[in-house]
C-alpha cells in the first residue's frame, strides 16, 4: 500500500510543472472577430508560433491566408504589435496592423483585443481567444 501511494505520489508531483510550463503566451490557434474588416469578413483565425526568438504564423490560413510579416510581445503590459501583408482580390496590395493586450493572462484559454487596422483606413475592435 506504501509502494502505491508514493507511487501516486511521485506521478502527481511529476505532473505540476508539465502543468505550469505552458510555453510562450501566443503560442497556438486563435478564433475570433475583427469588427470592420471588410475585405476578408469579421471573423478570424490567428496561428501564432515562436521558435526561441521570433513569432511566426498565418492569419486566415487557407485560401484567404496572410503571412505575420513582423510580430512581437512586450511582456510590460503584455502588448501585443502585429504586422503583416496581403493583396486584396484584385491584386492590389493590403498591410494590416494588429496592437492588442493579452488578457486572462494565467489561464490557457486567453484572450487578445485591441484595435485591427488596415492600409486603406479600415479599423475596428478585434477579440481573439486562444483555442
Amino acid at each position: 500500500m506504501k509502494k502505491l501511494v508514493f507511487a501516486l505520489l511521485a506521478v502527481c508531483l511529476l505532473a505540476v510543472p508539465a502543468i505550469a510550463q505552458e510555453g510562450f503566451p501566443l503560442k497556438g490557434s486563435w478564433l475570433g472577430t475583427w469588427t470592420g474588416n471588410k475585405v476578408h469578413g469579421n471573423d478570424v483565425l490567428v496561428v501564432m508560433s515562436w521558435d526561441g526568438k521570433n513569432i511566426t504564423g498565418e492569419i486566415n490560413p487557407g485560401t484567404d491566408n496572410i503571412k505575420i510579416k513582423s510580430a512581437s510581445l512586450n511582456p510590460d503590459g503584455w502588448a501585443v504589435h502585429i504586422e503583416a501583408e496581403a493583396k486584396d482580390k484584385a491584386g492590389q496590395p493590403l498591410t494590416y496592423t494588429i496592437d492588442g493586450k493579452i488578457e486572462n493572462l494565467p489561464v490557457a484559454n486567453r484572450v487578445v483585443t485591441g484595435t485591427w487596422k488596415d492600409s486603406r483606413g479600415n479599423t475596428g475592435p478585434f477579440k481573439i481567444g486562444r483555442q
